[in-house]
């Protein structure tokens, strides 16, 4: 008889406790200590609800996040439509969970919608100013510094009052309009804005200086014109004296450097002191944590909280449940196409000597990190600085090697598409591999969400994009872009598991501009691409097969290739035409096969329709933001058949992940 694993309660501290330990504490540097770690405590919380989230980097920030709300700034007693009020906001974006609790502890953010972290109607995994309390959208790093001077800027030009506080990642650093804004800040003499930087010294893969060194930032600032201050990012008291110094300068812009640890407050995912140069070496940058280590963290910081209740006469904390934890329970595999890729980089490493792979410190999201470790010498980490890592294949590539280059789609393709249409114009073989591509995992939030990259790449001259729906044909992707003469290759992947394995006939060759029958049909026939939209198409087909609907379904993953003649003879039993876009409703697969249907001829009598994702993405689970965007496969037969409910339509939501990285 199997038992049933036991279940561990997910609690927050009442929002009530937060001004119960405020009024209480003898002294403000203890009533900060105390709401910090309460903070840390529904951070954890909610990250661990959500299935993913970003708690290291939210830890190392929060003692200063929670000084300027609690202390500093006047946010919380004038009111967030205070044109005099104080402005924060984090320009990495990943922290927001942290940033969230402090709301939530100022009373501006409700006890509901932090129980509903990365999902739908809730809060987004990055930061969103549909949310109470935030004031700049981040997630897409190096924006802030620029953003927050545009914003003191128009308080000293309306005479408005206020400062304005950004805070940046030390491996945010690495991106270069940061130099442009503090070269500006400072020469229009911004002193109502302050850089907090939150020195952690690790970023995703590992610590600041393996990847890009930062050096004497002292120095550095001071040579852009700031004034310029340095503390212990935990000591409310060296942060009280570095700000009281920083704020006798006037007539130029404040940076404060905050020398915290990531993961602060719960010991085991606080780094080692003395990591190995080389290794990848700290675990708790994101995702959620398991069972075991969620309850570790959760009685580590609930220990202190009560003892320091008790030491102030408060009694215990009132605690909610808002979920239950339990063990991991073994499930059936799921397939990352990403590993794939991964695996077969390294076999063409083998017999491509000129093969050259560079990363932006996704080395472990992107699945690089086993060619880096089999060819140290090939392998290039240029950090977070996509514009100078897509040049810098441009330069390898002109000297006689192949470059693959490797980031989230949403970074890679818009952020350096100036440098991608430089090189495509050199006429250089470089393949781009685009990870993270599509609407699916979103707990993240739209600046992770890339539907808009496949237009991008498509505009180029001489360019071919493939989307690979299952391993097999993942690595014949990347063999094809690889060994066959062209000049720009794109690969998108999916970066979770997917929904289930596409199932291709075993005998399935990858063949330029065709697609592949996955399911019959007799009615319509219905074109996607990618495991997850592939998945819910066959939903929709399994669905509509119930009815008496045949609906076809071919997976294509060629998304600006098409051979028309074989599009022609495809189609021809069908007058409705459907494409299933993981994309904007403009620029991806649809387009070239409205094309190529044209060119030929075959659009006499029939039509074509696209799904597609309009408008901003929705931030939620997997089965929410599908719906929410009419994709899932309930939505697409309800579509196919005129809107008529499809019966026996239930969401599985174990198809999907919920823990995505970034």
């Amino acid at each position: 008889m199997m038992t049933k694993p036991l279940l561990t309660p997910i609690r927050l501290l009442a929002q009530s406790e937060f001004a119960r330990a405020r009024a209480a504490a003898p002294s403000a540097h203890d009533r900060l200590a105390l709401v910090a770690d309460m903070c840390r405590f529904n951070c954890l919380s909610a990250v661990k609800k959500a299935g993913s989230g970003h708690l290291g980097s939210s830890f190392s920030a929060m003692d200063l996040v929670v000084w300027l709300y609690f202390h500093r700034m006047n946010t919380v007693r004038v009111g967030m439509q205070d044109a005099a009020r104080d402005v924060y906001f984090s320009s990495k974006g990943h922290d927001v969970p942290g940033q969230y609790a402090v709301l939530h502890a100022a009373g501006l953010l409700s006890t509901e919608r932090l129980t509903k972290l990365r999902r739908l109607g809730g809060l987004d995994g990055h930061p969103d100013v549909n949310i109470p309390g935030i004031e700049a959208n981040s997630g897409s790093l190096g924006m802030g510094i620029s953003k927050a001077k545009g914003m003191a800027w128009a308080k000293r030009t309306r005479g408005d009052g206020g400062h304005v506080f950004v805070l940046i990642g030390d491996g945010e650093l690495q991106e270069g309009q940061n130099y442009e804004g503090l070269m500006t800040a400072a020469n229009a003499g911004l002193d109502g804005l302050t850089v907090i930087v939150d020195h952690n010294k690790y970023q995703t893969d590992m610590t600041v200086d393996e990847i890009s060194a930062l050096g004497d930032l002292e120095a550095k600032f001071r040579a852009f014109g700031w004034a310029v201050a340095r503390c212990d990012g935990h000591s409310f008291a060296a942060i009280e004296d570095a700000f009281a110094t920083l704020e006798r300068s006037t007539g130029r812009p404040r940076v404060l450097i905050a020398d915290t640890i990531k993961g602060r407050g719960v010991s085991f995912m606080e780094p080692s002191r003395e990591p190995q140069p080389g290794t990848y070496v700290y675990r708790w940058h994101s995702g959620a944590p398991d069972h075991e280590s969620f309850t570790r963290g959760s009685e580590e910081l609930l220990q202190r909280i009560r003892t320091r209740f008790a030491a102030l006469g408060l009694g215990e904390p009132v605690l909610e449940v808002i979920g239950e934890s339990e063990p991991a329970v073994a499930g059936a595999p799921k397939e990352f196409i990403a590993d794939a890729f991964g695996e077969a980089l390294v076999e063409l490493g083998a017999r491509r000597p000129d093969l050259v792979v560079l990363d932006g410190d996704l080395a472990a999201d992107c699945r690089v990190r086993a060619f880096g470790e089999r060819y140290p010498e090939r392998f290039i980490e240029n950090g977070i600085a996509e514009q100078d890592m897509v040049s810098m294949a441009g330069g390898l590539a002109r000297s006689g090697f192949l470059p693959v280059v490797n980031s989230f789609a949403s970074f890679l393709a818009s952020r350096a598409n100036e440098q991608i249409y430089n090189n495509a114009t050199e006429r250089s073989k470089i393949i781009y591999v685009c990870h993270f591509g599509g609407l699916i995992p979103a707990g993240p939030g739209k600046s992770h969400q890339s539907l808009r990259d496949v237009a991008l790449f498509a505009a180029l001259p001489h360019c071919t994009i493939l989307a690979p729906a299952n391993a097999e044909e993942t690595k014949q992707a990347i063999t094809y872009l690889v060994d066959t003469p062209g000049e720009v290759g794109v690969l998108r992947l999916s970066i979770g598991p997917s929904p289930r394995r596409i199932e291709f006939p075993p005998d399935y060759r990858l063949t330029e501009g065709r697609g592949t029958v996955l399911a019959p049909g007799k009615d319509a026939i219905l074109f996607g691409y990618g495991p997850v939209m592939l998945h819910e198409a066959l939903v929709a087909s399994e669905a509509l097969a119930r009815q008496g609907f045949g609906l076809c379904v071919v997976g294509h993953p060629w998304l600006n290739r098409v051979d028309a003649e074989w599009l022609r003879e495809v189609v021809a039993p069908y007058t409705a035409i459907y494409v299933l876009e993981d994309h904007g409703p403009n620029g991806a697969l649809g387009d070239r096969l409205l094309e190529a249907l044209a060119s030929t001829g075959s659009l006499d009598g029939r039509r074509l329709e696209k799904f597609s994702v309009r408008g901003f993405p929705a931030c939620g689970s997997p089965p929410e933001v599908l719906q929410r965007h009419g994709l899932d496969g309930a939505s697409l037969a309800e579509s196919i058949l005129g809107a008529r409910p499809v019966a026996d339509m239930t969401v599985d939501e174990r198809s999907y992940t919920l823990d995505a990285p970034q």
